[in-house]
């Protein structure tokens, strides 16, 4: 049985314009594990991109090459081309520091700063765009009301961001990440380990973030794909199997094994 897709028809790739690019990239852990097997795909910009598969499939390692946090680990390389607005990110010569700014992420578990909730939001505004302190409050301020959460603490902002419950924590941290304007968000299972009711309000806070990021999502919850996706690519052991417009990727998708496992007979 197919899934129900309640969605607007995704534009043409012919009509979008590439953010990043990805041409055939390898992907090695220090061990010799060959993760991520010749993979290519397009991230079309102001769109929603989301990443399903099977755990161990190479989605989250996919999702930590584009801000390449696995310089954090020596032993670890890539092979291939990675490019954002058609420069390469792979290069020496584009600083970690410089990318991590256009490449916002947000990780599966919340992890706010040991900080008040003002100075989570506050710290990277005033260390990376320099802005006068009338101007960070006013851009403190905007960014949790994107992130759906100035109501709950606008009049708690000196409180610590972790007395926070754990959906306001995972909002707080994706306030945190669009303070700093990245081209592009990175969200690794957002909602893996939050409530209902907060999950709903990060769906909806994604759906009106497509506007000024480009975004990357990974999740295990096919509705929730279903829901905040334009284009879906479904990974099987490191491979890029396919990938779609939301609407044909869960209604009819191409590859058997996309279809087994987008109606729960995959296994």
């Amino acid at each position: 049985m197919t899934m129900a897709v309640d969605r607007k028809e995704a534009p043409a790739p012919s009509a979008l314009r590439e953010k990043i690019s990805v041409r055939k990239l390898n992907f090695y852990y220090e061990d010799g594990t060959h993760a991520l097997v010749d993979v290519s795909v397009p991230i079309y910009e102001h769109r929603v991109t989301a990443f399903i598969g099977p755990s161990g499939c190479g989605k989250s390692t996919l999702l930590r090459v584009f801000n390449r946090m696995y310089d954090l680990y020596p032993g670890q390389r890539v092979e291939g081309e990675v490019l954002l607005d058609g420069v390469s990110i792979l290069s020496d010569d584009f600083g970690v520091e410089r990318l991590r700014t256009l490449v916002g992420m947000v990780f599966q578990k919340p992890t706010p700063f040991p900080l008040s909730i003002y100075q989570n939001i506050a710290l990277g505004i005033e260390f990376y765009r320099g802005l006068a302190r009338h101007e960070v409050d006013a851009e403190v301020e905007t960014a949790l009301r994107r992130a759906a959460l100035w109501e709950e603490v606008k009049d708690m902002l000196d409180k610590p961001g972790s007395e926070l419950s754990g959906g306001q924590q995972q909002r707080l941290c994706i306030a945190r990440a669009i303070a700093l304007r990245p081209d592009v968000l990175l969200l690794d299972e957002p909602c893996s380990s939050i409530d209902p009711i907060s999950s709903a309000k990060v769906e909806q806070t994604i759906d009106e973030l497509k506007a000024d990021h480009t975004i990357v999502i990974v999740t295990h919850n096919l509705q929730q794909a279903a829901r905040v996706s334009d284009y879906v690519g479904f990974m099987y052991l490191g491979e890029m199997v396919e990938f779609d417009v939301a609407p044909q990727m869960f209604v009819t998708p191409t590859d058997p094994r996309a279809r087994k496992f987008v109606t729960g007979r995959f296994g």
